[in-house]
């Protein structure tokens, strides 16, 4: 809970308020050591052309990120609309989320096989916000994979359609 003067913003109501804005849903890969790494993130944005840059924002609770962030790189993969299992793959904690997986490895960590698009970047900067960090990436590559539906985060599920 978060009060603001006057007002409580209770965190389930946040959550359900802006689950009104759907997102895209990404996957950020990176490595440690020689291992691959990754987690799903919705909270990913284009923020400058001029230099290129992107943001994601992971949560302090990730196991995940603090692994990939040692590195200083990272991939940031852009689901497609038929990629709902390979989400929920790299949403749940532990395990080999890469075994029996097609990728490609890069000097930015790993490139997902099938996704729309991969941004592979370097860690520019990183900036705590509340339970979150906010993590600037400056965009060193692009690539272009697919040309379908993206797969969309909206009122808590995943999809391309709601009632």
């Amino acid at each position: 809970m978060s009060v603001t003067g006057d007002h409580v913003v209770e965190a389930g109501e946040m959550r359900r308020v802006l689950g009104h804005f759907a997102t895209g849903v990404t996957v950020i890969t990176g490595t440690d050591g020689d291992t691959p790494v990754g987690f799903v993130c919705q909270s990913f944005t284009s923020v400058s052309l001029e230099p290129p840059l992107v943001l994601f924002c992971p949560a302090h609770t990730s196991t995940s990120w603090p692994r990939i962030r040692t590195g200083g790189v990272f991939s940031v993969n852009v689901l497609a609309a038929d990629q709902t299992e390979l989400c929920k793959r790299f949403a749940t904690s532990g395990g080999d989320k890469f075994a029996d997986l097609a990728w490609t490895p890069t000097q930015w960590g790993p490139s997902l096989d099938g996704v729309l698009a991969t941004v592979h970047c370097d860690v520019e900067q990183v900036h705590v916000a509340g339970d979150h960090d906010v993590v600037i990436g400056h965009v060193r590559k692009l690539v272009t994979h697919g040309d379908s539906g993206p797969l969309l985060f909206f009122k808590g599920q995943f999809g391309l359609s709601w009632d």
